[in-house]
């Protein structure tokens, strides 16, 4: 039997509704032991709010939440699905200082942990600064940055962009794409152009499982909070599910074309290649994008959409 990997979460979860997604299908993939998720960014006690409602639906309360660095107060387009909820009743442990569980989960695992990466990296930056030692102790898997090409819906017309997991805290990006951790990343070039439109849109919306109704009433609520013209878009497709990638590749690499890169982070947000920089193990073009996404939907629903293929 195939050992299950330890990762721990780190997300943005509550602003692009991508991350719930990505949490969904981290949480319907067996390979995966979950042993930590981690809010970052902004108001990191209303994106716990998100996490622990989901874990809830899901019975997975067994898994902590640590509360990451507090950068401000303001909530996101999916706050009216946790209104009300409250986090100091949430069944599991929850911990105020999400850096120090970090720290603690990694250097207590008796083997190597994978830290999932899904958003701007504040915590992993100051969990470098007080134990540098976790970067001998973990591998870093990430959604973050753009080598050659974004999508057009990105707004940067297919080109190079500061994609926004960086541009949010170049700084921190320096640290973490400088530690000494093997390092796997999805930039745009690959995550941006996932996107499940059809039946296979269809097979997930349709899906019973309370999680994933749980994660599509998250997605009616992130697309109404905004867009006025939000119900076409709700019953025809989803948005693009960058996170998703990210945890595809914290346990499978097979459907992706994958090169070792030297990539350093510019103080403007940049990902360039840099020969000089630390080599990172870059996803740059897809070898089948549509088996992807029918792996997605069949994590998600049970369901064999067409070719689905094993990971």
């Amino acid at each position: 039997m195939r050992t299950r990997i330890p990762v721990i979460l780190d997300t943005d979860i509550g602003g692009d509704i991508d991350d719930t997604w990505a949490l969904t299908l981290m949480l319907k993939s067996p390979e995966l032991d979950v042993k930590l998720i981690t809010t970052d960014t902004g108001n990191t006690t209303y994106r716990a709010k998100v996490v622990a409602k989901m874990l809830e639906v899901a019975g997975r309360t067994d898994i902590p939440i640590g509360i990451g660095l507090q950068f401000g107060d303001c909530v996101g387009r999916q706050a009216a699905w946790v209104e009300g909820y409250d986090l100091s009743a949430y069944p599991g442990r929850i911990h105020q200082d999400g850096v120090r569980a970090i720290i603690n989960t990694i250097m207590g695992s008796p083997e190597p942990v994978t830290l999932i990466c899904i958003g701007p990296v504040p915590n992993i930056a100051m969990a470098l600064e007080r134990e540098p030692g976790i970067a001998e102790r973990a591998r870093f898997v990430g959604m973050h940055g753009c080598i050659q090409k974004s999508p057009l819906e990105y707004g940067g017309g297919g080109g190079v962009v500061a994609e926004y997991n960086v541009s949010a805290d170049p700084r921190a990006c320096q640290r973490v794409f400088t530690a000494t951790w093997d390092m796997t990343i999805t930039p745009l070039d690959t995550c941006g152009f996932v996107k499940l439109e059809g039946e296979r849109y269809q097979a997930v919306r349709r899906c019973n499982d309370p999680l994933v109704q749980a994660l599509i009433d998250n997605y009616r609520v992130w697309l109404r909070s905004e867009r006025r013209e939000w119900k076409e878009e709700f019953e025809t497709r989803s948005s693009i599910l960058f996170d998703t990638v990210a945890i595809y590749l914290s346990l499978s690499q097979r459907l992706l074309n994958m090169e070792k890169l030297g990539i350093r982070v510019t103080d403007d947000g940049y990902t360039v290649i840099d020969g000089k920089a630390k080599t990172v193990n870059c996803a740059t073009k897809w070898k089948d994008l549509a088996a992807f996404e029918d792996f997605l939907v069949e994590r998600l629903t049970g369901i064999r959409v067409s070719s689905a293929k094993s990971v």
